[in-house]
């Protein structure tokens, strides 16, 4: 089981983009130093909190700050572009960064639709994900697809593409097209099982997978104790829940709960409830449940903190904790 990193580049309160920009390179540089296998950035529009929307340059960034971790998109929401675009430039990314970078694929937005309209998507009610993935993967083949139309750089750099959800429709895809599935259990854990089920079960051998990969994401923060690690976390939360109520902002420092809502704490618990929060030894227990019940082969960290060496201090627990459970396996 690998261990990878997934980053929004968060910005916070007192904070700006730069820094928010020197601190996942700071998470990056740290995680490769760790042994993790990759750091993913998120595409995310209209959000004060969020740095990564112009996803391919963020990866850029830290793909030119690091040298072999690899660096790729958790990920690039698809409606939102053209394939081609795209192509063109994960073709440059992998042109620039040979062998380390990586295509995710969502079909949500990413954002609301009015946001959804400023990005100039075309608001038709027919589904072309399917399609649009099959177009995007031909363009960065050897033969790259149409011949009309070539991604230049794109040809021939075959940079490897995930299929990314929360539901059955995404692990039934990826199952069909024989592709690598990662599923959003960091912040929608509801149909994790059966979506890994339904993978595992119709997945077909492809040219660029001979077997299931499954990756799972989930929340991960870590610290000397489990009263302090719940104490940052609460950053977290209360941005999460300020989210979902319509006031989306700045990461906040960690803080009291008292002013969230009970319904929406609710909702908040059940969304960021698969996560690993405590202790060295409470993180470790529940990566090991996570490893007995699912059976990923790899495990991908979301966690937003606000101080930066607190987040580097999680994530030196979190490897150590998946080292000593490899030892003991």
């Amino acid at each position: 089981m690998d261990l990878s990193v997934l980053d929004l580049c968060p910005i916070v309160e007192g904070g700006d983009a730069a820094r928010a920009f020197r601190e996942s390179v700071a998470l990056a540089q740290e995680a490769e130093r760790l042994g993790f296998k990759r750091f993913w950035l998120a595409e995310h529009h209209n959000m004060p909190g969020v740095a990564s929307a112009a996803t391919a340059l963020a990866i850029q960034h830290v793909a030119a700050h690091t040298t072999t971790i690899r660096v790729g998109a958790g990920g690039i929401m698809l409606p939102n572009h053209a394939p081609l675009v795209v192509a063109e430039q994960f073709g440059t990314l992998a042109t620039l960064f040979p062998g380390r970078i990586d295509l995710g694929l969502g079909r949500a937005p990413g954002t609301d639709m009015a946001t959804a309209r400023a990005l100039r998507r075309h608001m038709v009610s027919e589904d072309s994900f399917p399609q649009d993935v099959v177009e995007l993967i031909g363009y960065l083949s050897k033969e790259g697809g149409e011949a009309a139309v070539k991604a230049v750089p794109g040809v021939g750099t075959e940079v490897p593409v995930w299929i990314l959800g929360s539901s059955l429709y995404g692990a039934q895809l990826a199952a069909y097209l024989g592709l690598p599935y990662a599923f959003a259990s960091h912040f929608a854990p509801g149909h994790l099982e059966e979506a890994l089920e339904a993978y595992r079960a119709t997945f077909r051998p492809s040219r660029w997978l001979e077997a299931p990969r499954v990756m799972v994401a989930m929340g991960a923060v870590a610290a000397a104790t489990d009263e302090e690690a719940e104490r940052l976390r609460s950053s977290q939360v209360l941005s999460f829940a300020r989210l979902r109520t319509g006031q989306a902002g700045k990461l906040p420092p960690p803080g009291p709960l008292d002013s969230v809502p009970r319904e929406a704490m609710a909702g908040v618990n059940h969304a960021l409830g698969f996560a690993a929060v405590g202790s060295p030894a409470t993180v470790r227990r529940r990566l090991g449940q996570v490893v007995e019940q699912y059976r990923p082969d790899e495990i991908i960290l979301a966690g937003m903190i606000f101080d930066l060496e607190a987040r580097l201090a999680s994530l030196r627990i979190m490897a150590e904790a998946a080292q000593e459970l490899k030892a003991a396996a």
